[in-house]
């Protein structure tokens, strides 16, 4: 996500699902290659919101450009980008997203904007026959991403969201691994991440730590935002990626930091096969790397996400340590445009993670933590939680919440069926 504000982006007047007609240029079916000869390469690309984490979208963009693949065709922003943000780079920019799409041709658009407004870009976007790279969270509720899946559907135009995690060939590799029965019977799949961020992280934007702005749905927490890519990829492990996957999810939302929404939180998903457990903070007291854990019988697999790095532990085997590669999303997204390759995320594999969402927008807002629960590090400006690190890895570890714990400032505050 990056940091403008709701209105920075400006969808076309009544752009929805109710404006999804025959008109206008249309598309390969999703989950079929396009027509080379029609979409040619390099592809044109329109970047919406390229500043924050826009910024690596735009690098990355420059990256894929460079290897003759896609080309910058135009920027959305309701600030034009500086020459120096666009490295010298002669490119048409608007705050109007539609207008932008038609003028420029783009055949396929990166949304890395405000949580609120995913749904109504993406819904542009499809309208006009333009595929789609949509960051997470793909949408604040489970009502919005269905309106935005179903539209994108509709419209035959393709979309991978983008949690890059998955993108790691680590995960095929230890799905396969769980499948074989490399690690004896599952038990459970944990997640830890302990994170810091400082209290003018959550000034940056309007939105930023809200649960709702201007009675429109954010959910800006600690879970379904910043390490949001600790439940989609335990979630992937576990193969529980589809909505239907989830029977049960229980949290337990808290804040340390003056907010509306969490940063010190943890749930329990429970599936249709196994339990996923996970625990994350952003008030850690020493901020290290977030990970899965996959638990079995034989014994266990800890998942580096962001590293790609992978320690399997297995009776019998001793410890074997492996990196992997990546598969970059955008890349995916116009090899699968172009080639046939198989789309990596599509919005059906993340179902269930937005039954998370879903579920910590229906809970009770987030409990603030006691004065005496945390405490103040000047020099950084942050505010952390003694003892919360080691909590996080122990709710990873054996797969109970905060409360079972016995964190003296937990308490459960929802109990969600759906």
């Amino acid at each position: 996500m990056t940091t403008p504000s709701r209105q920075q982006i400006r969808p076309p007047h009544g752009d929805g699902l109710r404006d999804l007609s025959g008109d206008g240029p249309r598309t390969a079916p999703a989950g079929a290659p396009a027509d080379t000869t029609v979409l040619g390469l390099p592809l044109p690309v329109v970047l919406a919101g390229a500043r924050g984490h826009g910024r690596w979208h735009l690098d990355n963009i420059r990256r894929l450009q460079d290897k003759g693949l896609v080309r910058l065709v135009g920027v959305c922003e309701l600030t034009p980008l500086t020459e120096d943000e666009l490295a010298g780079q002669h490119v048409e920019q608007s705050a109007d997203f539609g207008a932008l799409l038609d003028s420029t041709g783009a055949a396929v658009a990166v949304i890395c904007t405000p949580i609120p407004t995913h749904t109504d870009l993406a819904l542009t976007a499809a309208r006009k026959g333009v595929h789609l790279l949509l960051e997470k969270p793909p949408a604040p509720s489970y009502a919005e991403f269905r309106r935005m899946a179903d539209g994108v559907a509709a419209a035959q135009v393709v979309c991978q969201i983008g949690f890059q995690s998955l993108g790691s060939h680590a995960v095929p590799a230890i799905r396969r691994l769980i499948t074989e029965g490399g690690l004896g019977r599952v038990t459970g799949i944990g997640g830890a991440g302990a994170w810091a961020r400082d209290e003018a992280y959550y000034r940056r934007a309007p939105w930023a730590g809200k649960r709702r702005l201007d009675g429109v749905d954010v959910v800006d927490g600690v879970l379904t935002n910043p390490l949001a890519h600790v439940v989609a990829t335990a979630l992937a492990l576990d193969g529980s990626t589809r909505a239907e996957d989830v029977t049960d999810i229980r949290t337990e939302l808290l804040r340390a930091n003056d907010i509306e929404s969490d940063d010190t939180s943890c749930v329990r998903v429970t599936t249709t096969g196994s339990r996923i457990t996970v625990a994350a903070t952003l008030c850690a007291e020493r901020p290290g790397e977030p990970y899965v854990l996959v638990h079995g019988t034989g014994g266990r697999i800890t998942f580096w996400y962001k590293q790609d790095r992978v320690l399997v532990q297995r009776s019998g085997h001793g410890l074997e340590e492996i990196e992997y590669g990546r598969t970059d999303l955008l890349e995916n997204l116009v090899e699968h445009l172009t080639g046939g390759a198989e789309l990596l995320v599509a919005p059906e594999s993340t179902g269930a993670f937005m039954k998370v969402v879903e579920a910590i927008r229906q809970a009770p807002d987030p409990i603030a933590l006691p004065p005496h629960a945390w405490e103040r590090l000047p020099g950084e400006n942050r505010r952390v939680v003694p003892g919360v690190d080691g909590f996080v890895a122990a709710a990873a570890d054996t797969l109970a919440l905060y409360s079972e714990l016995g964190a003296s400032w937990a308490l459960s505050n929802e109990v969600s069926t759906r």
